[in-house]
């Protein structure tokens, strides 16, 4: 089965509990305001010096505040041969709405 481009924050909360990785791209003092827990922080700028530590045999999922620079994470990491990589659509905001109102993401 092909991975989406992207899932809804509901669909990455079920995959994340399935063993997915929920990687958090945001920069340190938005994770420091809301964070999920078990979440890896990876900021965007240091994801090119990093891949060789990311998993390419399970699902990762991209998350950002909104979704624009998780977008542009996934999109980056598929191009350098990452299949497995889908982008949280809505991001922390969609997540604190839909998934955990104890995360705060304003």
């Amino acid at each position: 089965m092909e991975t989406p481009l992207e899932v809804d924050v509901v669909t990455a909360s079920r995959l994340f509990g399935e063993g997915a990785l929920l990687l958090d791209v945001r920069e340190p003092v938005e994770v420091a305001s809301a964070a999920v827990a078990g979440s890896q922080h990876l900021p965007m700028r240091q994801i090119p010096e990093a891949m060789a530590d990311l998993p390419r045999d399970r699902q990762i999922l991209v998350l950002c505040h909104v979704g624009g620079r998780s977008l542009r994470v996934t999109q980056y990491l598929r191009a350098n041969g990452f299949d497995k990589v889908s982008n949280v659509a809505g991001g922390i905001v969609a997540w604190a709405e839909q998934v955990d109102p104890t995360v705060a993401a304003r």
